[in-house]
């Protein structure tokens, strides 16, 4: 999974593309008259003062996009053809923090907007408990648009639907939880409980176990499932038919492969403790 993801990113951005904001220190140069070069921290409204013409609201724009206001400005008061450069010598507006399971979970500088799978691998990509949904927490709200944002990382990196990789802000709060757990019990060489990753199927889960011993049942699997109202349902799955293997597992489902008749009875039981369900099988 993080191979697609670093293999999609766009890390290196243009010091143009720099979203200016309160706080940052801008070195402002204006090439026709060198007596108008500053050095200027952005005010908390998001101004710069400037020779000659006083307050300049910088706030969101990227350097360039500064650098061309100024421009104007100068050309209509003072400069005939002014060529204006800004460097950012402190940038410390804007920032986003990733939270949950991130391989390097923090708060980043955050100069240049970027998208959802570039913030990812600014955090050194998915941990290996990472579940398959991503909440963007924006900063600011916007009429019109949801403050969070739910992303499904399946449906972005396995299926490639590009409108799931959304541009994030300075400011947001990038959160990925940690994926769901399930139980496989019975006839597997490897008992025992598995976090979903992203999205797991009966097959996949089975395999997690280390397989099917030889004297479990190759065919059928017990599944174990928390209904809405809170109960555990016993659902019979025969392998063999289409589809099956191909279910996926949901949170703290329990596979139990029984034992064949072939073999001495080894019976074993299934517990879950907090809820009162227990199994027992063969």
């Amino acid at each position: 999974m993080n191979e697609i993801i670093l293999s999609q990113v766009q890390m290196n951005a243009d010091p143009g593309e720099y979203l200016l904001g309160e706080g940052d220190l801008l070195r402002i140069s204006v090439f026709e008259a060198k007596e108008l070069d500053t050095t200027v921290r952005v005010s908390s409204r998001g101004w710069v003062t400037l020779p000659l013409i006083d307050t300049v609201d910088v706030k969101g724009l990227t350097a360039i996009e500064a650098e061309e206001k100024i421009e104007a400005i100068y050309q209509e008061r003072y400069i005939k053809n002014p060529h204006v450069s800004i460097f950012v010598e402190e940038h410390i507006s804007q920032r986003i923090t990733l939270v949950g399971q991130f391989q390097k979970p923090g708060t980043y500088d955050y100069p240049t907007k970027q998208r959802l799978l570039d913030t990812i691998a600014l955090g050194g990509g998915l941990s290996e408990k990472a579940g398959q949904v991503v909440q963007i927490r924006r900063s600011r709200h916007s009429q019109g648009q949801p403050d969070v944002v739910m992303v499904d990382l399946d449906r972005l990196i396995k299926k490639g639907d590009v409108q799931q990789n959304i541009e994030i802000n300075g400011g947001d709060v990038i959160f990925i939880p940690e994926a769901g757990v399930f139980f496989v019990d019975g006839a597997v060489k490897r008992p025992g409980a598995f976090a979903i990753k992203h999205r797991t199927v009966v097959q996949e889960a089975l395999v997690e176990a280390g397989g099917v011993e030889s004297w479990g049942v190759k065919d059928k699997v017990r599944l174990v499932r928390m209904t809405e109202n809170g109960d555990r349902q016993i659902i019979d799955l025969d392998l063999n038919q289409p589809g099956v293997k191909e279910m996926a597992v949901k949170d703290r489902d329990i596979l139990i492969v029984d034992e064949s008749g072939v073999a001495d009875f080894k019976g074993f039981s299934v517990s879950i403790l907090g809820t009162g369900f227990s199994y027992w099988g063969r």
